[in-house]
């Protein structure tokens, strides 16, 4: 290991850096996010460095380097581009005793800068020893991503319980186990979606459970949109659920590619939700999250597309809430914006629709139940979800109220997966073209004129196109 990996501690110690060029003006900017006074010294300087001053981040010495500029620092940045000037620098700092990092070069460094995940007060540092910084850098933005931005708050969280808990727990095993208890459960979860009083309050709920012998308090629930199909589509936030959780109850429109992402030795349970033949009747997939939950368990619900838009999520919740089981909701990429995408078919457009509607398909009896008066709407884009068994009347329904017979339809079936098809008609041609195809549920039923656009911005090739235009 050629350097120590440590955390120094900048409050109020003077720093200097030496040089005024961008090199000199990245370690300013990161330097005036730490207590450091910071003086910058060199002949002339970026114009960048102008916010920094004005914003009292640091002061800016216009002159060349000599080595009593050294005086009365505690830590010394070589960043000009003179490489003999920095080994100078470096060698007059060293002589003073004074730590020094020399930009690219380091062998003169007695500390180097690493790349930094911040997540404040939870700080990541990742060095290749200055061996290949890029490479650092492709790992930090790795990092980046797969680290969630409140994790600061939960390492504040902990910090501001840390003695009480201490006191409550007070052997070092146990302790260590009510952490990572606490930390990967409902207290974790809250804070990382920026619940931060109803952490806390669950939090304490923690603490005197355990001061007065109680079972710990209920597991958590998550409802995660798992998006129309793709799993490249799927949200850091729910990729990162997925990978947690205990328990994972899902729906027939997850995919199989996204519940290969789910935790291997997860509990995964079906709750089916294909057309009228529910797996598990609503009440019952309610009852099931309540009773994980209260078993202490990480539970996701992982719904197709999002939670909230014809996903039932909201009666879910309700029942959650009945019983204060901790709960949060991941939203996902709807159908009705993945689908289209996919399918190059912008759902409003300046030229062809200033509105766009959701609606469900879903049939009453033997008709669909829709208020066909708000449905034909000029310049509006309507999508319909579930509509394929009643796409025959909705379309009849339509052209009934006033909707132009050949106005511009589009049928997706399994949108943004490999075996995405889409169907090219009209209102009047929709429901025999889908025959034709066998189109099979699921399916999105796009109608309104940006449809027109299809053929001109798609770029999914497995399209099939057919029908009056």
């Amino acid at each position: 290991m050629d350097f120590l990996p440590i955390f120094l501690n900048p409050h109020a110690k003077p720093c200097l850096i030496i040089g005024g060029g961008p090199v000199a003006l990245r370690k300013a900017e990161l330097l005036s996010h730490t207590d450091a006074i910071v003086t910058a010294l060199a002949p002339a300087f970026h114009p960048n460095f102008e916010p920094l001053v004005r914003s009292g981040k640091i002061l800016l010495r216009r002159k060349a380097f000599d080595s009593s500029d050294l005086k009365g620092f505690a830590l010394v940045i070589a960043a000009t581009d003179d490489t003999s000037l920095n080994a100078t620098i470096a060698h007059s700092a060293r002589k003073k005793g004074l730590w020094v990092n020399v930009v690219d070069q380091p062998e003169l460094c007695d500390f180097i800068m690493p790349a930094i995940v911040d997540r404040s007060p939870l700080i990541i540092a990742v060095s290749s020893g200055g061996r290949a910084p890029i490479l650092a850098r492709l790992i930090r933005a790795r990092l980046e991503s797969l680290i969630p931005a409140n994790f600061g708050r939960l390492a504040e969280l902990a910090g501001r319980f840390r003695s009480r808990v201490k006191q409550v727990v007070p052997n070092s095993k146990e302790r260590r186990r009510f952490w990572e208890r606490v930390l990967q459960g409902s207290v974790g979860e809250l804070m990382l979606a920026g619940q931060t009083t109803a952490a806390a309050d669950a939090m304490e709920a923690t603490l005197d459970s355990i001061r007065d012998g109680d079972l710990p308090p209920p597991g958590h629930v998550a409802l995660v949109g798992a998006g129309p199909g793709d799993p490249d589509l799927l949200t850091f936030r729910a990729l990162r659920l997925m990978q947690e959780a205990d328990t994972v109850v899902f729906d027939r429109l997850v995919s199989a590619e996204i519940l290969a992402l789910v935790r291997r030795d997860a509990e995964k349970i079906y709750a089916g939700k294909a057309r009228s033949e529910h797996t598990l009747p609503q009440e019952q997939i309610n009852h099931l999250l309540v009773r994980l939950a209260k078993e202490g368990k990480r539970v996701v619900r992982l719904k197709g597309g999002d939670p909230f838009i014809f996903g039932r999520g909201g009666e879910e919740i309700e029942s959650l809430a009945a019983e204060k089981i901790p709960f949060t909701v991941v939203p996902g990429i709807t159908a009705a914006s993945g689908c289209a995408s996919y399918a190059g078919i912008p759902l409003t457009h300046r030229d062809y629709a200033q509105s766009c509607l959701f609606v469900t398909g879903h049939r009453r009896g033997d008709q669909p139940n829709l208020d066909w008066n708000k449905r034909v709407v000029p310049q509006q884009t309507l999508v319909i979800y579930m509509g394929l068994l009643g796409l025959q009347e909705i379309c009849q329904a339509l052209i009934r109220h006033g909707m132009a017979p050949d106005m511009p339809a589009a049928l997706i079936q399994s949108g943004t997966t490999p075996q995405q098809k889409v169907i090219i008609a009209t209102v009047s041609t929709l429901a025999e073209r889908a025959r034709e195809k066998n189109a099979a549920a699921p399916t999105l039923i796009i109608i309104g004129e940006v449809v027109k656009l299809s053929e001109k911005l798609s770029w999914f090739q497995s399209q099939e196109k057919g029908g009056e235009k």
